[in-house]
């Protein structure tokens, strides 16, 4: 699996990442070739078989994680002022574990607006009239914001910052983010091409934050060779042992 202490995934560096990007062009380009055939029999799947992915599909939106994560933030640092000692202390650690959360899904995310405005890539649902491949970039509302997929970059982004957190947890939210990204095509809102650039977006973005906060000695900590690793969160444990004792 993923090792969530190195820089980069998928054995990225300096070296690597120029292969990196023309691997991802191709791997597009085979995705292009099958975006009409996936999207356009996925959507006519009997109304049974797409029924599950329209249950999941909503655990890619963003605003689950978004607002509760940026409320906590608030409050625990407004909660820093009266406090003194470890709960001060385990206050302010909170309040940067809920910060990272925050960011690192918010900031892929933005990430696909941005992309998605200035591609303007027409949905599946705007086939019948424009094609698979029809674009409007800049001016366009969200029928031409299909690429990349927002809900894959929320969902993949969710289960590499939670993995980097509580990487026991990363599994399971890592298979669930990409039933997630999947089943965009069947609900018809995305291409496969879509979903695919989403998912890229989604880890590469989570990882950014990271290594930023990383940079900051905010939550992680990096070592000589260059692994990342989350601090101790002591006013948080310190607290903790305090009440079993």
């Amino acid at each position: 699996m993923i090792d969530l202490q190195k820089p980069w995934p998928l054995g990225l560096d300096r070296k690597t990442w120029p292969l990196f990007l023309v691997a991802m062009v191709a791997i597009m380009g085979l995705l292009a070739s099958i975006d009409v055939l996936s999207s356009r029999g996925a959507i006519e799947w009997p109304d049974t078989w797409r029924a599950p992915f329209f249950f999941i599909t909503d655990y890619g939106l963003s605003d689950w994680i978004l607002i509760p994560s940026l409320t906590l933030m608030i409050l625990l640092r407004l909660a820093m002022f009266p406090l003194r000692g470890v709960w001060r202390r385990a206050t302010g650690e909170l309040a940067t574990v809920s910060a990272f959360v925050f960011l690192g899904v918010g900031v892929p995310g933005l990430i696909t607006t941005i992309l998605k405005r200035l591609i303007g890539r027409g949905r599946p649902e705007e086939f019948d009239s424009v094609g698979a491949f029809s674009f409007q970039n800049f001016m366009n509302d969200w029928t031409f914001q299909s690429f990349p997929s927002g809900h894959s970059t929320t969902a993949i982004a969710t289960a590499f910052v939670v993995g980097f957190i509580y990487p026991r947890l990363f599994t399971v939210l890592f298979v669930i983010g990409v039933i997630v990204a999947l089943s965009r095509v069947p609900v018809g809102a995305h291409y496969p091409t879509d979903v695919f650039a989403g998912l890229i977006v989604g880890m590469l973005g989570a990882y950014l934050v990271r290594n930023f906060f990383a940079s900051k000695n905010w939550l992680f900590s990096q070592s000589s060779d260059g692994r990342i690793t989350l601090k101790p969160l002591d006013g948080v444990l310190q607290l903790i042992h305090r009440d079993r004792a």
